[in-house]
């Protein structure tokens, strides 16, 4: 097992971190024992999840698989918050009363009573992010949370965000968590680029592309019944799935047989073996596709390889992205 820094804090984590997102849900809680316990045994010693997953029983799951096992010391554990988690106005976003009181609720789940990396699940143009820095900040001097980060927030935002730490003496973000994979390279333009430059880790999500990469999907065939992608009344799920994505399959599958290896496989050593790239977050939701998923750890690239890569899905490009853009428009912010 490989273990990388985590940023500029010191830190080393595995190369690949175990996303408990499934846990608690489609992955039933003694099963999501099992893939704690396995992923450790392998090494892996990163895990990340969600207060927003399964509406908070992701953090639980992992909390009591941590609890059983007596491993929590040993493991660098990463949770979110911004995302709903109640009917009402307050229960949701990056505000200071959301963070602080989703710290709380999330430490109760985890059975833990601090929490590793603490990151903000997604970015919120209209609370300015001196804001939500303080509170954070105001977390980590009370020892309930160690290191700060975020996810799915735009280069600009990132620097801003540096900024403000700096202008009011707080602690600032240590790791971005952006979606990267072979079918969406859009963070090689500026995020990459300002991550190195800034010492952040990336912790990049959806490696597989939400299962795009595992290679189920095949042009001119529906899609197995259940797959994430069957479920063509999502628009999201809609534009992803489009004639695209199939010259970048078609194009990686041989690469894969030549190796020896499943697509998947492939898929992940690419992110996991990028340049400014720390630990790409798996989500197994079964014993089988963990074990798929470590395997990657065994595939090696020339650089002949590479620039067959870089052919089918250039640099910076992107055929399922996400999002349409990136992020929205965002109204000027003063700091207070």
């Amino acid at each position: 097992m490989e273990y990388r820094p985590l940023g500029r804090t010191g830190v080393k984590v595995s190369s690949l971190c175990l996303g408990c997102m499934m846990f608690g849900g489609k992955t039933s809680p003694d099963d999501a024992a099992a893939i704690i316990d396995r992923a450790l045994d392998a090494g892996i010693n990163f895990l990340d999840t969600a207060n927003v997953y399964s509406r908070g029983r992701s953090e639980e799951a992992t909390g009591a698989a941590l609890k059983r096992n007596g491993k929590r010391h040993q493991v660098i554990l990463a949770t979110k918050v911004h995302g709903v988690m109640g009917e009402g106005p307050l229960d949701q976003g990056n505000s200071r009363q959301h963070i602080i009181a989703q710290c709380e609720a999330s430490l109760r789940r985890l059975q833990t009573d601090y929490i590793d990396l603490y990151q903000i699940h997604r970015p919120q143009p209209d609370i300015p992010i001196d804001e939500t820095l303080r509170a954070l900040d105001d977390l980590v001097r009370a020892g309930k949370v160690r290191y700060l980060g975020s996810s799915t927030f735009a280069a600009w935002q990132l620097v801003e965000s540096l900024w403000v730490s700096k202008e009011l003496g707080l602690n600032r973000f240590v790791c971005e968590q952006p979606p990267y994979n072979l079918l969406d390279r859009r963070i090689e333009r500026e995020l990459l680029p300002m991550a190195q430059t800034y010492g952040f880790a990336v912790i990049p999500w959806s490696p597989l592309a939400g299962g795009l990469l595992t290679g189920k999907y095949q042009r001119g065939q529906e899609p197995p019944e259940g797959a994430r992608f069957a479920d063509q009344s999502n628009p999201v799920y809609r534009r992803r799935l489009n004639d695209r994505i199939y010259d970048v399959i078609e194009g990686l599958q041989p690469i894969a047989d030549a190796k020896g290896c499943t697509l998947s496989q492939l898929a992940l050593a690419w992110v996991m073996q990028q340049p400014g790239v720390t630990s790409p977050i798996i989500g197994p939701r079964t014993m089988e596709q963990f074990e798929d998923n470590i395997g990657a750890y065994d595939v090696e690239f020339t650089e002949d390889d590479l620039k067959q890569i870089n052919r089918i899905i250039r640099r910076g490009d992107s055929v399922a992205p996400f999002y349409e853009a990136e992020f929205g428009p965002h109204p000027h912010r003063v700091l207070a």
